[in-house]
C-alpha cells in the first residue's frame, strides 16, 4: 500500500471532481499542475516540479517553447481548421520539410500516434495487394511481443497486454507477434502473404527496451530479401529522443514507413504522421484515407515549427550529451536500489529493486522531492526529461532519485 501524498485543499478539491466526473482510464500523480515552462511545471499551489516525463516524449521541446507558441498563436489569428476539403496556406510546406527530414517522397499527416499506426497498417495492406500481389484478406504483418502501439480496437489485437485487451473481443486478424530482439523468430514468422514488419526500434511502454545490436538490421536485410515492408514506430523513440533524429539511426536502418508523434505537435495538439516514398503513399486516391483534423492549418504550422527546431541538430546533440550524463549516473545506482538501467540519449528505463519498493512508490517519494515521473509494470520507471533541460536541472532530478533510493 503507498500513502499518497497529502496535497491541499484546492488540489484534493480539483482531484475529487476529476474522479468524480472523469471515467478512470488513468491512475495519475496527486498533483495538479497548472502551468509549465521549460523542463518545469507549476501545480495550483505555485509549487514548481522538475518534469521527468514530458508527456511520454510529446513534450521534447519543452512546456511553451517560445517558437512553438509563438507559432501556434500567429495562426490562430489566421485560421485553424478547414478539412482537406482545400488546400491550406501551410500543408505544403509542412509536408515538404518533414519528408525531407525523413529523407523520403512524401507524409501523410494525421492527429494521434495510434491514428499513424492503423495508417500504416491500412497502407501496408493496401501495398501488399496493389503491388506485392498478395492475394485478397490473406496479407499478415509481423509484430513484436511487449509491443505498444496504442489502444484502438486494431491494434490491441496484436498486444501482449491483457490490461488493454481484457473484455475488448473479437480482436482483428492478420497479425504475428514474435518475441521482441529474436531474429530468427522474425525470420520464421515471414511467408509470402507477410506485408510488413513492425517494430519500435527501442520499445517505450514496455520499459525502454533496446534490442540486441544485430536485430534492426538483420530485420532489415530480411524484409528487403523478402520483399516486406519495414514500418518503424518512431512516436515515441523519434524526434531528437534517443540523441539522433530518429532511434533507427543508431543501426544504421533506413526503415520503409516511419510513424511519428507526439513531440511532432511541439507538446500543443496532436500531431502525427506516416513518412515514406511514393511507392506507398502513392497508392492512396481519393476517399480511401482521411482525417478531419489531420493536417489542419493549426497543426501544420505547430509541426512545421517542431521539423525547423529538429533541422538544426542541436536537439539531437543535446540529447546524446546529456543523455551520457544520465546514463552513467543512473548506472552508478545499480546496486543501490536499482537492478537493470536501459536506453538511450535522454530515455532510461530504471528498475527498482523489488525488495526496495515498488516503482510507484518511488515516484511518490520524487513528486515529495518536485520530480515528476511515472511508472511502468511496477517495477520500472520511465524517465524522458525534455530536451531543453540544462545539465543542473538534470543533476538535480538525478539527486533527487538517488535520495528517494536511500
Amino acid at each position: 500500500m503507498v500513502d499518497r501524498r497529502v496535497t491541499s485543499p484546492a488540489q484534493q478539491c480539483a482531484i475529487e471532481q476529476a474522479e468524480t466526473w472523469g471515467a478512470h482510464n488513468y491512475q495519475p500523480l496527486p498533483v495538479v499542475i497548472a502551468g509549465g515552462e521549460g523542463a518545469w511545471l507549476t501545480d495550483l499551489d505555485g509549487n514548481r516540479y522538475l518534469d521527468l516525463l514530458s508527456a511520454y516524449s510529446a513534450v521534447n521541446f519543452g512546456h511553451c517553447h517560445p517558437a512553438l507558441t509563438r507559432a501556434a498563436v500567429e495562426q490562430l489569428h489566421r485560421v485553424t481548421i478547414t478539412s482537406r476539403a482545400v488546400y491550406s496556406a501551410g500543408y505544403g510546406p509542412f509536408v515538404q520539410a518533414l519528408a525531407e527530414l525523413c529523407g523520403k517522397e512524401m507524409a501523410l499527416p494525421m492527429n494521434t500516434g495510434v491514428e499513424a499506426v492503423e495508417t500504416a497498417i491500412k497502407l501496408s495492406r493496401k501495398w501488399g495487394y496493389e503491388t506485392k500481389g498478395v492475394a485478397e484478406d490473406r496479407a499478415n504483418i509481423v509484430v513484436m511481443d511487449g509491443n505498444f502501439h496504442g489502444r484502438t480496437t486494431t491494434v490491441i489485437s496484436f498486444s501482449n497486454d491483457e490490461t488493454a485487451r481484457r473484455g475488448y473481443g473479437p480482436f482483428t486478424p492478420g497479425f504475428r507477434s514474435v518475441p521482441f530482439g529474436d531474429l530468427a523468430a522474425v525470420a520464421e514468422a515471414i511467408d509470402p502473404d507477410t506485408v510488413a514488419v513492425l517494430v519500435e526500434p527501442i520499445q517505450g511502454e514496455a520499459g525502454v527496451v533496446v534490442p540486441p545490436a544485430e536485430f534492426l538490421p538483420g530485420v532489415r536485410e530480411l524484409c528487403s530479401e523478402h520483399g516486406v515492408l519495414l514500418i518503424a514506430d518512431e512516436i515515441q523513440s523519434g524526434l531528437g529522443r534517443t540523441g539522433t533524429t530518429f532511434a533507427c539511426e543508431h543501426s544504421g536502418v533506413v526503415p520503409d514507413l516511419y510513424l511519428l508523434g507526439k513531440a511532432l505537435g511541439g507538446g500543443i495538439l496532436p500531431v502525427s504522421a506516416v513518412v515514406g516514398d511514393r511507392a506507398v503513399l502513392g497508392l492512396l486516391q481519393p476517399g480511401q484515407h482521411g482525417s478531419t483534423f489531420g493536417a489542419n492549418p493549426l497543426a501544420c504550422a505547430v509541426g512545421l515549427a517542431a521539423v525547423e527546431l529538429l533541422r538544426t541538430g542541436e536537439l539531437q546533440r543535446r540529447s546524446a550529451e546529456l543523455g551520457a550524463v544520465l546514463h552513467e549516473r543512473l548506472t552508478g545506482l545499480v546496486g543501490n536500489g536499482v537492478t537493470a538501467v536501459r536506453g538511450k540519449g535522454l530515455w532510461a528505463g530504471v528498475d527498482i529493486d523489488p525488495a526496495l519498493a515498488t516503482a510507484r512508490t518511488i515516484c511518490y517519494r520524487l513528486l515529495d522531492r518536485r520530480v515528476i515521473a511515472k511508472d511502468t509494470h511496477e517495477r520500472t520507471i520511465r524517465l524522458a526529461p525534455p530536451l531543453v533541460i540544462t545539465r543542473e536541472e538534470l543533476e538535480g532530478a538525478l539527486d533527487a532519485l538517488e535520495a528517494s533510493l536511500a
